[in-house]
């Protein structure tokens, strides 16, 4: 099965796409979808969109993690991410991806097994678990392949779960 995992955003959205075999975790891919902020808005979507696509129909994963949004500041940042988070799972939905959202909560105790670790915590498991020689930059990029890799592991415990 392949996961694509998304960290949601509108300058930078951190992608990874990982591979999982049984107990294996891969990665096929990481890195961001970037976009200026000296453009118009509706380029930039226009730019994520295109780009997912691009990204989906190139490794063909069959699910998509993503991050649930929480803000707590800035209102106007916080709903020009939302659209584009929605353009994000858009893409996804259109070429029939299985959408899944996780809380940050969630992914950490998914990837570190404790949902308070530190974002250090949570790299270096990804790093691991992964079988990569560095963490993986952006930091955009880790996170989402920490949303991967806790989708991959909610379903490896499903299944042990569905077995017995």
């Amino acid at each position: 099965m392949i996961i694509l995992g998304i960290d949601p955003g509108i300058a930078i959205v951190g992608y990874g796409v990982i591979e999982c075999k049984g107990n294996r975790f891969k990665a096929l891919d990481y890195g961001a979808i970037t976009t200026e902020a000296n453009i118009p808005f509706t380029e930039r979507i226009r730019i994520i969109y295109d780009d997912m696509t691009t990204l989906i129909d190139k490794y063909n994963p069959t699910d998509l993690a993503i991050e649930e949004l929480f803000f707590n500041k800035n209102i106007k940042t916080a709903i020009k991410v939302g659209q584009a988070r929605g353009v994000e799972i858009l893409a996804a939905v259109h070429k029939g991806l299985n959408i899944y959202e996780y809380t940050p909560l969630q992914v950490k105790q998914g990837v570190v097994g404790y949902g308070r670790a530190e974002k250090r915590q949570v790299q270096e498991m990804v790093k691991m678990l992964l079988n990569l020689k560095e963490i993986p930059k952006p930091d955009d990029a880790a996170d989402a392949l920490a949303l991967a890799l806790c989708h991959g592991s909610s379903l490896k415990f499903k299944e042990m779960f569905r077995m017995k």
